[in-house]
């Protein structure tokens, strides 16, 4: 059985033991748990975004980076591949844990979801569980945890508070972009899940999305890191599950009701209350399926470059 936290522990002890090398500070508490701090004081880079974002995916992943364009404009762009979509998409990185401990607030993803089960029902579906002495988990917050939360943490996953590990970066900073934006192939796999897909038959998944410039507060961030994959995220997925035609019309984000202006936009309009805007935004904007069994090809949406820059604040 692969053990995303044992894999993803390796990615870390590299973190903790070099941080001068990623631009990183590493800090072990008092009560032996240690964090490495991506972006919250450190100043973090392309190079500890890139193993924030393989460790946040279980170690399942190849992350690469690239100077790409959108409309004749230079971009930086993250690429990810998985041959492990299902478990490394929805058992590691999906943010599926609300850390919420004293006045600490974070969303959770990484390995030691598995560990914890946050939530149950998506690891009943994918049927993995991981086994782990160690819980590496993955925090998005403009705060490093204390103690008590690393305890908190650890009492969940069933492991001694020593042995949590996290890796912590606020939306709005360096990581925080690459990281999100290295979210495109699970943004795929998790609305393939919510439609009732059963994801353990995609084979394996590439993505693309570009890596926003980071903005001054993070709910400015969250609206142009969503935005990348909702509007420039592209998706190439092999499966055999001839079923897929019946999903297609469903999975990219331009079938949503909500879709149409960068994501901050509708956010406060919403009253920045997300129970108002459709779910159905969270998707990429253009997906590519091969579906093996009958060796067909789909394709459906398509990238939009215009609401792209505007978010970026470049249109």
């Amino acid at each position: 059985m692969i053990s995303v936290n044992e894999i993803a522990l390796d990615l870390f002890e590299d973190l903790a033991e070099f941080p001068e090398d990623y631009n990183v500070e590493f800090h072990q508490l008092d009560n032996g748990a240690r964090l490495v701090d991506c972006g919250v004081s450190a100043i973090g880079g392309y190079q500890a975004g890139k193993r924030f974002t393989e460790i946040c995916m279980g170690g399942l992943s190849e992350i690469t980076f690239r100077n790409g364009k959108i409309n004749e404009i230079p971009m930086p762009f993250i690429d990810v591949n998985t041959d492990f979509p299902a478990i490394s998409c929805l058992g590691a990185q999906k943010a599926g844990w609300t850390v919420k401990v004293g006045n600490f607030f974070a969303m959770g993803s990484g390995p030691a979801r598995a560990l914890s089960l946050m939530p149950k029902h998506t690891y009943e579906v994918i049927e993995y569980e991981d086994e782990s002495d160690y819980a590496v988990i993955c925090l998005e917050s403009d705060k490093l945890p204390n103690g008590e939360v690393m305890e908190n943490i650890a009492e969940k996953c069933g492991v001694d508070v020593a042995n949590v590990c996290a890796v912590v970066a606020p939306t709005a900073s360096i990581v925080g972009s690459i990281q999100v934006s290295g979210r495109c192939v699970e943004t795929a796999i998790y609305k393939l899940n919510e439609l009732g897909f059963d994801t353990k038959k995609v084979e394996s998944a590439m993505g693309t999305a570009p890596i926003p410039p980071v903005k001054k507060d993070s709910t400015r961030a969250m609206g142009c890191t969503n935005d990348a994959t909702i509007y420039h995220g592209q998706i190439y997925l092999t499966m055999r599950a001839p079923e897929i035609k019946d999903y297609l019309d469903k999975i990219p984000s331009n079938k949503s009701s909500s879709y149409g202006e960068p994501f901050y936009d509708t956010f406060k309009k919403a009253n920045f209350d997300f129970y108002q805007i459709d779910t159905n935004l969270f998707s990429p904007a253009e997906v590519v399926i091969n579906e093996l069994s009958e060796g067909v090809v789909y394709r459906v949406g398509a990238i939009n470059p215009e609401v792209t820059l505007k978010s970026f604040g470049l249109l």
